[in-house]
């Protein structure tokens, strides 16, 4: 499968997975309930006026009051939203851009809803996603480890494997896992399987380290 089309059965699976819990549900993204995230997906994709704030803090103020206002809609109609997809004018509406865009984003947020019920269970993802996946994380690590302060390699053991130095520096913590595991810790969510080594004064700082984009 491309990556559009996993980006597409991932939304799908998404609004399935919302619709089967309903909107008082847990994520695991802190104080939102599956109405929250649903609405979260919806102001991302279809106001581009106030999405800027999910990554420019001075705007974050905005984007809240917009996404409160989405919650006002009915949750069937939320889902509905996220599962046709971006408005025809939004920016995810491109060609290209919902591959680009939003495969990362609906993988871990389909997780924030498996993951937040009782009992979830690691899931077996297709061999070509977990090389999009890895290939992805690949070119984000620097990026995104940048403000950590020890040095972080990442080290693949699912499909064909592989690191990447995602901080250089020394003490060193190396992470293990499956793509998908480590593209959930990197995106800072803590139920994941991983196996983190180190120095244990260095493994404490990676666990307090701001990760993100």
């Amino acid at each position: 499968m491309s990556s559009a089309q996993h980006a597409r059965r991932e939304r799908q699976e998404l609004a399935e997975l919302m619709l089967e819990t309903g909107p008082d549900a847990p994520t695991l993204c802190e104080g939102w309930t599956t109405k929250d995230l649903a609405a979260h997906l919806v102001v991302r994709e279809g106001r581009p006026d106030a999405a800027a704030g999910i990554v420019v803090p001075p705007l974050a103020g905005w984007t809240q009051r917009v996404q409160d206002a989405a919650t006002s809609m009915s949750y069937p109609e939320l889902v509905r939203k996220v599962r046709t997809g971006p408005p025809t004018l939004s920016f995810f509406s491109i060609p290209g851009m919902d591959a680009l865009g939003n495969l990362i984003e609906y993988v871990v947020h389909h997780e924030d809803v498996r993951r937040a019920q009782p009992d979830w269970q690691e899931r077996e993802i297709p061999g070509d996603l977990a090389d999009e996946l890895w290939g992805r994380m690949r070119r984000l690590a620097r990026l995104m480890y940048r403000r950590v302060p020890v040095g972080v390699t990442l080290v693949r053991t699912d499909g064909s494997g592989g690191e990447v130095v995602a901080k250089s520096g020394e003490p060193m913590v190396t992470i293990e896992g499956p793509a998908m595991e480590l593209v959930l810790r990197s995106y800072g969510r803590r139920a994941v399987h991983v196996a983190i080594s180190g120095d244990p004064a260095a493994i404490e700082a990676f666990e307090r380290a701001d990760i993100r984009i």
